[in-house]
């Protein structure tokens, strides 16, 4: 079965030398949600966007979302009929509802859903990510009832962290595809 990448990114876009930029242009079948103010981002208008992105793909949808998006895509889950998504890659999940951890422009996303998601998900942390505690990210994935990897010290899992084409984000990628083609 083909499966559609759909690339979400978070605050700020994933712009070029971002990992997910990458993977968008390195995998073939793979489209990108694009959000009309990606600096002020408002929920209900992400929603919409998301929503409209995934009504648009006629395969089976597998989600990469990074930061903000994260949040984004648990406030769709909770809303929408998930049936499409074949399953989520959820990285560096932004804590919207600390304000130690996240900016203000993101307090909007709060609170973050806690119910189980109803597709196969991943969460992937780093241990010194600015955003979210390495336990607080743990905690999500056990609500969500989603696999967790913490991949050591990289930051934030952005463009600062020069991932390149993020070989190991990849091999995680790999195993949940694996998982769902089972």
């Amino acid at each position: 079965m083909k499966h559609t990448l759909l690339i979400v990114p978070g605050l700020g876009d994933s712009t070029t030398g971002h990992w997910q930029d990458n993977w968008l242009q390195h995998f073939p079948n793979t489209k990108k949600v694009v959000q009309n103010n990606w600096n002020q981002p408002q929920l209900q208008d992400w929603l919409k966007n998301l929503d409209a992105t995934i009504n648009s793909i006629e395969t089976p949808v597998v989600i990469v979302a990074h930061s903000l998006a994260v949040s984004l895509v648990t406030h769709w889950s909770q809303q929408n009929d998930t049936s499409k998504i074949a399953g989520a890659l959820l990285v560096a999940p932004a804590d919207v509802e600390s304000s130690k951890h996240t900016p203000e422009e993101t307090w909007n996303f709060a609170p973050i859903p806690l119910n189980k998601l109803n597709y196969p998900s991943i969460v992937i942390s780093s241990s010194n990510d600015p955003y979210i505690s390495v336990e607080r990210a743990e905690f999500l994935a056990n609500k969500w009832e989603s696999l967790f990897y913490n991949v050591g010290p990289k930051g934030h899992l952005n463009f600062e962290s020069q991932l390149g084409l993020w070989e190991e984000g990849q091999q995680i990628l790999e195993s949940l595809l694996q998982s769902i083609t089972k």
